[in-house]
């Protein structure tokens, strides 16, 4: 009887670490996230991982114009008079980092090189188009490093 008990014990001491070498490996096998970039416009705040990402690598001109152009950012509404509060990880801060918004004849920079981990935009003027002089509906709002990009859609909210 004690023979049997011992069997079982060790069974399950066996199975438990087959699970734990086998989590170990499967963590193993995941890609880190990379770091987030968060927008926030009064109540609401949308955060993102990165378009792309090379960690420590620069992006080329052509993988940083596809990476501009991702087609799936979260959205935010922005009202007239709101501040719109850009925020991202230390990590990113640490390598400088720029705000830019898309503008009929090409990207607008809204910060110069930020070593900080946030700022604070004047929501009404993210969607003021000065070549056409006019007002757009919707901007897309870029953070840019030399090794990743972040977007968001800020739309505005006439309501």
């Amino acid at each position: 009887m004690t023979a049997a008990f011992f069997r079982g014990k060790r069974r399950r001491a066996a199975a438990a670490a087959g699970a734990v070498t086998f989590g170990l490996l499967a963590l193993s096998a995941c890609d880190k996230p990379t770091p987030l970039a968060t927008v926030t416009v009064g109540s609401t705040t949308v955060t993102t991982e990165a378009a792309c990402y090379e960690k420590g690598k620069e992006l080329g001109d052509k993988a940083l114009n596809e990476c501009v152009k991702d087609k799936t950012p979260k959205t935010v509404k922005v009202k007239h008079g709101d501040k719109v509060r850009v925020g991202v990880e230390p990590d990113i801060a640490d390598k400088g980092w720029v705000a830019v918004t898309s503008g009929a004849m090409g990207p607008v920079q809204r910060t110069n090189q930020l070593k900080q981990t946030y700022t604070t935009l004047d929501g009404d003027e993210l969607f003021v188009n000065q070549q056409m002089r006019r007002v757009e509906d919707s901007t897309i709002l870029t953070i840019l490093t030399k090794d990743g990009v972040w977007n968001f859609k800020l739309e505005l909210d006439k309501g």
